[in-house]
């Protein structure tokens, strides 16, 4: 178990987290209160955000070989 220190920062609660306990490549973390714990996770994509993803070109699948024998 880790130990760190919480401190205000503005009219928030902040802690620092230990780099060995960093989430490489992720900007965004979904935090969560369960009884007296406080849950970090990453932010996963939902299924309403991979609409707003640019669309496949039109010829991505008529250009594919098939590969099914």
């Amino acid at each position: 178990m880790r130990t760190v220190s919480i401190f205000k920062n503005g009219n928030n609660r902040a802690i620092r987290l230990p780099r060995d306990l960093d989430f490489e490549g992720v900007s965004e973390l979904e935090i969560v209160r369960e009884g007296d714990r406080i849950i970090l996770r990453p932010l996963r994509p939902s299924w309403s955000s991979f609409l707003e993803l640019e669309k496949a070109d039109p010829g991505f699948m008529t250009e594919r070989e098939d590969v099914v024998c």
